[in-house]
């Protein structure tokens, strides 16, 4: 998916207040805010189940992704690199509390480009009358609802600004990027198929998505009785 970025992005908030100690302010109230909007669903939706999905996108590229290893001592060890300035994007929806997860590969970000990736997540994830997801994401510009068209069976929830830590979908880039620490890839096409492959793995593997991401706070599904 995807296409060269567009420029038509709308600014972000501004910063969330920090507490004295330097920690950022924000968890209470994003747990205020999802317990509020999925109630508020379950009320005008009594037959659906009501599940919290979260969102994030990661870029990776041609540009070496570096880690460190062990090794023998007094022998450095040797990553091949060529940087070059060539980038994949990955955006994934997740479920904290089931590890279900959606991941899709696009060559650019933007507003459109979230629109469309929306739009097919709502489709795979049988978003509708019978299923609501309430999605936490952040405030890129390419997220603002300004202009957004949103798909039926997804409310939007967004998290107080520059607070990554209360995203569940940002820890999962650590699992995401295993195959590819450390090596070198002749092209777009190559890193592309090892992503890809890596996405389709987490896909499958929902207690090691849930054990990644499963914030113990975050809501539970709303099943109708």
């Amino acid at each position: 998916m995807g296409g060269a970025p567009r420029h038509w992005l709308d600014d972000p908030a501004t910063p969330a207040p920090a507490r004295p100690g330097g920690e950022p302010r924000g968890t209470g109230r994003v747990q205020k805010n999802l317990a509020q909007a999925v109630a508020e669903e379950a009320e005008r939706h009594p037959g659906a189940v009501i599940e919290t999905f979260a969102t994030d996108e990661h870029r990776v590229g041609l540009k070496p992704i570096l880690r460190r290893i062990w090794a023998p001592r007094g022998e450095r060890p040797v990553a091949v690199g060529h940087h070059r300035f060539e980038w994949l994007y990955v955006t994934a929806f997740v479920s904290p509390k089931t590890g279900e997860s959606f991941w899709y590969l696009s060559t650019g970000i933007s507003k459109q480009d979230f629109e469309d990736v929306l739009a097919l997540f709502a489709r795979e994830a049988g978003a509708g009358r019978d299923r609501i997801i309430v999605l936490v994401l952040d405030n890129a510009g390419w997220h603002s609802s300004l202009g957004l068209t949103v798909p039926e069976g997804i409310r939007l929830v967004y998290l107080p600004p520059y607070t990554p830590e209360l995203q569940p979908a940002e820890t999962l880039w650590v699992h995401l990027d295993e195959p590819i620490v450390n090596r070198h890839f002749d092209s777009l096409a190559d890193l592309d198929a090892v992503v890809a492959r890596q996405c389709v793995a987490l896909n499958s593997d929902r207690d090691r998505v849930r054990g990644q991401a499963g914030f113990h706070w975050w809501p539970d599904r709303v099943v109708p009785n």
